[in-house]
């Protein structure tokens, strides 16, 4: 009788759905250097950096919740299809949208309202050619 409600329990959180659907992201860059000083000036942050033969990767600082990274190596491919990754933009995202275009990307859709609950969201391309949007709640 033991075995079956281990078993139960065991079930029971197998079951459990899924909250947070995103874990960690990573943007694909060829030039590394170019990605990572853009994203440092859009966001006015000073990404860590680590490099690991083939490979090297920019982390987003994060404290808690999702981390991101921009990567460079094999297979990592910058392009305008496919996810469409909604970075968080605080409070404004103007702030961060009125710096793409400087650090080297452009502009693909402006400031626009999703619903006032919601907030707003706006899509740029970076300086790799990456298609990826801003958030936020204002």
């Amino acid at each position: 009788m033991g075995g079956t409600t281990q078993k139960n329990k065991k079930e029971k959180q197998e079951e459990q759905p899924v909250k947070d659907f995103i874990s960690w992201f990573e943007i694909p860059a060829i030039n590394f250097q170019q990605a990572v000083d853009f994203y440092n000036r859009i966001f006015k942050i000073d990404m860590e950096t680590q490099f690991d033969g083939n490979y090297a990767m920019a982390f987003f600082p994060a404290e808690k919740g999702i981390g991101g990274a921009i990567v460079t190596g094999p297979n990592s491919i910058p392009g305008i299809i496919g996810p469409l990754l909604y970075l968080n933009a605080g409070k404004d995202l103007n702030r961060i949208l009125n710096r793409v275009e400087a650090a080297g990307g452009r502009i693909v859709m402006t400031k626009t309202l999703i619903n006032p609950e919601s907030g707003h969201f706006a899509i740029f391309i970076d300086s790799e050619g990456n298609k990826l949007a801003l958030h936020s709640k204002d």
